[in-house]
């Protein structure tokens, strides 16, 4: 029999497969656009006020974080990811890549003092196989449904939203570690996406404060990048020029 968090997940993803269900997955899809709009105008306003600045002292010139404790948090956050990558894999039916982030996580867990080095990728070849719970929708055949911007989680969309949500509860490191220990892990987790936005911090401002539409800019970049990383063929989406209505 499954584990509950598992069985518990599955219940879910098939909800999101009849949510989304009927939904294009080309071109842009945003029957939510005002209260996307409001969403956007909230998380740009709390990157602004206090995201941007907290995180913009610890980058130099090339983008890169130059402060160790972010770059720390960064590597060991990625760590404690891999075994919900590995449950995931398996969902998709890719035992190879569920075996490689396993692998990683066990060296690098270990030999790399809980993630802060990575022996794995340096010394064994074993690099991370990026994957969530959104993807798993995908190979199950869940159409993308329509685009969302969140508040604090930012650019989405109805499947991935969806996936977010599972990856939470399927997590196995979430059904071991006692209440401390978890809370521990989340702010390691939180950590790790402040040095994200340290290290992409000149792409993040150049789409927010260097776009005439910042938010058309973002849903177009995430969908695209997005529909790459799946091989989503004919996801394609021509550039958007705010002017041209103008």
């Amino acid at each position: 029999m499954l584990p509950n968090p598992l069985r518990r997940g599955i219940v879910m993803a098939t909800l999101a497969l009849s949510a989304c269900a009927t939904a294009p997955e080309t071109g842009i899809n945003d029957p939510h656009e005002g209260f996307n709009r409001r969403m956007h105008a909230f998380n740009k306003g709390f990157d602004q006020r206090i995201v941007r600045p907290v995180t913009s002292p610890f980058k130099n010139s090339d983008g890169a974080s130059t402060d160790g404790a972010l770059v720390v948090l960064g590597n060991v956050g990625g760590n404690l990811a891999l075994p919900g990558k590995v449950v995931n894999s398996l969902l998709q039916g890719r035992p190879g890549k569920a075996a490689q982030n396993a692998g990683r996580f066990v060296v690098n867990t270990t030999l790399g003092l809980g993630g802060i080095h990575d022996p794995a990728g340096q010394e064994f070849g074993l690099t991370e196989v990026d994957t969530d719970f959104g993807e798993t929708l995908h190979v199950w055949g869940a159409p993308e449904g329509a685009y969302l911007e969140l508040p604090l989680i930012g650019p989405t969309t109805e499947r991935d939203a969806v996936g977010k949500v599972v990856d939470w509860v399927i997590d196995p490191l979430d059904h071991v570690l006692d209440d401390n220990e978890a809370r521990v892990k989340t702010v390691i987790r939180l950590g790790s996406k402040a040095g994200e936005r340290a290290r992409f911090g000149d792409t993040i401002d150049s789409i927010l404060y260097g776009s005439a539409d910042s938010y058309a800019q973002a849903r177009l970049l995430y969908l695209q990048h997005r529909r790459y990383e799946l091989g989503m063929e004919g996801g394609e989406i021509d550039p958007y020029d705010p002017y041209e209505d103008q």
